[in-house]
């Protein structure tokens, strides 16, 4: 357990980075879930949109340091190859 008053301030602050990080982590998922959900259905107009909403979602957590940048890169290429491959 943290001693002095500084170190308990950190701890405070860390909890907080920790619940703002796991939102931010949890709405990323929820909107590539969305994506998958729409091309397993084979919706393209969904899936389309899907990807347009989640794109920025992923970026802002790469740019916020939940992700890693070539990780929210490689998601977003990956889903819009899957939705080309399906309209094709």
């Amino acid at each position: 357990m943290a001693n002095t008053p500084s170190a308990k301030k950190a701890a405070r602050k860390i909890a907080r980075r920790a619940a703002i990080n796991k939102n931010r982590r949890s709405r990323v998922r929820t909107y590539v879930r969305q994506v998958e959900e729409a091309l397993a259905a084979g919706d393209k107009a969904a899936a389309e949109a899907a990807l347009k909403a989640a794109q920025p979602e992923l970026m802002r957590a790469a740019t916020k340091g939940v992700l890693h940048r070539n990780t929210a890169s490689r998601k977003v290429s990956r889903l819009a190859q899957r939705l080309k491959t399906l309209s094709a």
